[in-house]
């Protein structure tokens, strides 16, 4: 395999504004992240299929195969397009998503409302990728602003999961708790770098929370199993038959219409996402001089065009959307780079082994049972990760007293009342409170004396 230099980007093949990079040539290979990647992006994976279930009024036999498209588009992120992230799902996008979908007729009228909210996010991401506004607009937003984004993607998903302790009061609190003392406790850090089976434990914080849950979820009676054999053959042709707008005919106007606002809430979103990975990049960059890590918000923008507009052209809509990151897992391989590089040789290793496996498990029709029961605790996992990692990020932005107030109170609205009202108010809010720390709003001295008045 070709080595990296120190403080040089990981060598791979430049193709327009984009690097590919081979396996085994540019990316090497990696057992912990092969290991906990391939079952939990297979659980999770088969989420949409039962999404597609629910909405599309498909069999789960036929949904399946979604799976194996979604897998493509991730591992081209990665291998294709050249993107650091580790990719995922709009996640915050998808409650939204859902009760929009909720107000058509499952099948073909869902679909084609689908087909819709995904043409209209193609069309924002190529317009912001070709004006290379994407790339300023993250610049022209202040870190108050994106300290409030990133605090209502905590909010978000700490109120999701809260919500789902009803259904399984004992199972997730005792994998919360493994998981978040596995990643993140002072003591259990200081005790990994002195035994190498604690050490073990921490890179495979994910898989060991999975497992404490197939234990924990049978004993409480709040997971039940029924495990069969066999190989699952993906049904592609009935999956396109019944997806695929080439097959039952594309939405009208008038679903265009009603999808544009949710589209563009869905951006912000988004927007926030790239926010918070590149915050993560910047601080794992601190830790590791030895891997310079490329990050191109135009770059993101064309990736997440092709990904999206591709999986529609190819399958049909994809109900959670192909978004630049899975937040949860962003941040446990985050962790896990600034670990070492004896550890994650690059962050191409560590994102491009997570998903590879997933290919070989979604065939076993013994680990798709097994799966199955599991999906809400891999959905689960990774939500309590992004709120945990979003809470932190969100708080280690801000500073001075109003800083911290504003990001946290218009994150809240967010949070609460949808991205629209909270961007809004958001901005609003920024003239109103700190708008003396932009200098062409006044003199020197005058801007020297408001920052001081908001640290008091």
């Amino acid at each position: 395999m070709i080595k990296r230099e120190d403080g040089q980007v990981q060598p791979g093949i430049r193709w327009w504004k984009f690097k590919a990079r081979v396996p085994g040539v540019h990316i090497g290979f990696s057992l912990p992240e092969a290991i906990q990647g391939g079952l939990l992006t297979t659980a999770t994976a088969g989420v949409v299929a039962a999404l597609a279930v629910k909405f599309f009024n498909v069999p789960f036999e036929v949904a399946w195969t979604v799976m194996f498209i979604q897998l493509f588009w991730l591992v081209a992120h990665i291998v294709i397009f050249g993107e650091p992230y580790a990719p995922g799902w709009i996640t915050p996008a998808l409650p939204l998503v859902m009760g929009f979908l909720g107000t058509f007729q499952a099948g073909v009228e869902a679909i084609h409302a689908m087909t819709a909210v995904t043409i209209c996010i193609c069309l924002i991401f190529f317009f912001f990728a070709v004006t290379g506004l994407g790339s300023s607009f993250f610049k022209w937003v202040p870190s108050e602003l994106r300290a409030a984004i990133i605090f209502a993607g905590a909010v978000s998903a700490f109120n999701a999961e809260f919500a789902r302790l009803e259904t399984m009061p004992f199972t997730l609190p005792i994998v919360w708790g493994i998981v978040l003392v596995l990643m993140f406790s002072v003591w259990f850090s200081k005790a990994k770098n002195r035994y190498k089976v604690f050490k073990l434990m921490a890179s495979m914080a994910m898989l060991i929370g999975f497992l404490v849950a197939a234990i924990v979820g049978p004993i409480f009676g709040e997971l039940n199993f029924d495990i069969k054999m066999g190989w699952h053959i993906p049904q592609f042709g009935a999956y396109l038959t019944a997806i695929s707008p080439f097959s039952i005919g594309w939405p009208s106007m008038d679903m265009y219409l009603k999808a544009m606002p949710l589209a563009i809430m869905i951006y912000i979103f988004v927007f926030g996402d790239i926010v918070l990975g590149n915050t993560l990049f910047e601080q794992a960059s601190e830790v590791r001089k030895d891997e310079a890590i490329e990050v191109d918000n135009t770059r993101t923008h064309f990736t997440l065009f092709f990904r999206n507009i591709g999986h529609l052209l190819m399958a049909g809509p994809f109900i959670p959307l192909h978004g630049p990151m899975w937040t949860g897992v962003h941040v446990f391989l985050i962790e896990r780079y600034k670990s070492g590089r004896k550890n994650m040789e690059s962050i191409f290793s560590g994102t491009f082994n997570w998903y590879w496996p997933a290919f070989f498990l979604s065939v076993l029709v013994p680990v798709v049972t097994f799966m199955k029961p599991l999906l809400p605790v891999a959905l689960s996992i990774t939500l309590i990760l992004t709120g945990f990692a979003c809470a932190y990020i969100a708080i280690s932005l801000v500073k001075s007293p109003t800083s911290q107030g504003y990001a946290f109170f218009v994150g809240m609205i967010i949070a609460k009342f949808g991205p629209a009202w909270g961007l809004g108010i958001g901005i609003g809010l920024y003239f109103l409170l700190l708008l003396a720390k932009l200098p062409q709003f006044g003199t020197a001295k005058d801007v020297a004396v408001s920052k001081a008045n908001v640290s008091d």
